[in-house]
């Protein structure tokens, strides 16, 4: 049973005497290092969550989320189904005309993702829109909307023409084969910040639907949208009704998220170390203080306190340093990530060539598991070294006192 005399001569033990400096110095090492360990995993875990939240917003916040369409190929442009409707939580399905296509200017020519839109307010792509409107996208004037990168790569700004190709609907010919085309007018310019400003390429659902030869009034699937784009690993699992298809984001940026994830689960594992390390030096430090206080050990043994007892004490003195160094290596983790910008700023430091800064996302539970996980490491790290310090014999570890 736990008594408040074990906590008492535990807290003693861990400050130490005024003379007993080398006792004080080791335990002092065991509270800093899993200070340095905390504060290290939570800046970076804070750092590496603002790269992935940036890639989800930028990214995955324009690109196509999921599509559902009829299994056919030839999805009726009228009414979305009931349960697409349901699954699409942050916006209403809107119908959507998509293709790989290839992009020529005078000067060059590129490939990318061609996708017909209806024109709204609410569109994703109107938050990175740099130059023209999405409201000047209007159908039978085949206009399309280019990323910054892929207008960089043709040489080609507002106003110049362009030759969209589309193979999935090329014709035969007497000359031979021969991809659907059509000349089209850059009406607008978007800035992402990613790679998908040199892939992406957007126009009006009736454009991109001529140019595909698709039949009247179809589309290729109803577009969803969703408040966390991840959701769709487990939506893609639900069954769908006969005659529909799924498709998502997957499909083109998975293995970029999952390289992202893994990366940040490395860094986590790689610091986590270093908390690992610092746990080590808990049970060497105990394991010390045990045998340098066997005598007075055996004499609180010799007044009548249990084994039970004992153990508390030393799980005391060591859980202590791990708690003290958790929660102020975690505050000092949110500290150092809140004003990580600056004191680079103040340092001189330039990560980006062109401004920018480091992203930074601080999720508190993270922070709490972290913090909870280095706290339970320390405990565990008492374990050997109290059980240890039980069985001393007070006979034996007093004969020559």
């Amino acid at each position: 049973m736990f008594h408040p005399v074990s906590a008492f001569i535990g807290l003693r033990y861990l400050r130490g005497r005024s003379g007993d400096r080398f006792s004080r110095f080791v335990s002092y090492m065991s509270t800093a290092g899993i200070t340095i360990g905390v504060m290290s995993l939570v800046t970076v875990l804070s750092v590496m969550n603002g790269f992935e939240a940036q890639l989800k917003g930028r990214i995955l916040g324009v690109l196509p989320q999921a599509i559902v369409s009829a299994s056919d190929g030839k999805t009726p442009y009228t009414t979305p189904p009931e349960f697409v409707g349901q699954w699409s939580s942050a916006a209403s399905p809107e119908p959507i005309v998509q293709s790989e296509a290839v992009i020529q200017s005078a000067s060059t020519l590129s490939a990318g993702l061609l996708v017909g839109i209806k024109p709204g307010d609410r569109d994703p792509i109107e938050l990175f829109l740099i130059a023209g409107r999405l409201s000047s996208l209007q159908p039978n004037q085949y206009q399309v909307f280019i990323g910054q990168g892929l207008a960089r790569t043709l040489k080609v700004s507002v106003g110049d023409k362009v030759r969209l190709m589309v193979t999935s609907a090329s014709q035969f010919t007497p000359l031979g084969r021969i991809p659907s085309q059509r000349i089209f007018t850059v009406a607008g310019i978007y800035n992402t910040g990613s790679d998908v400003d040199s892939q992406l390429m957007l126009t009006h659902i009736d454009d991109a639907a001529r140019l595909l030869r698709l039949p009247k009034d179809t589309i290729t699937g109803w577009r969803l949208f969703f408040d966390d784009p991840f959701i769709v690993s487990e939506l893609s699992q639900r069954p769908l009704a006969d005659g529909w298809k799924w498709q998502d984001w997957r499909d083109q940026r998975g293995e970029l998220f999952q390289a992202v994830r893994m990366e940040k689960n490395m860094m986590g594992l790689m610091l986590g170390l270093i908390v690992g390390v610092a746990a080590f030096n808990i049970i060497s430090a105990l394991i010390m203080v045990v045998m340098e206080k066997q005598s007075e050990v055996a004499i609180l043994k010799t007044q009548g306190m249990t084994s039970g007892q004992l153990i508390a004490v030393f799980m005391v003195q060591g859980a202590s340093s791990g708690i003290v160094g958790a929660l102020i290596g975690g505050g000092l983790g949110v500290l150092l990530a809140s004003n990580l910008n600056t004191l680079l700023d103040g340092a001189g430091v330039a990560l980006f060539s062109v401004g920018g800064q480091l992203p930074v996302l601080i999720n508190p539970l993270q922070i709490g598991a972290v913090i909870f996980m280095a706290i339970v490491l320390s405990l565990l790290a008492t374990l050997f070294p109290s059980y240890r310090a039980s069985f001393v014999k007070p006979a034996e570890a007093l004969r020559y006192e």
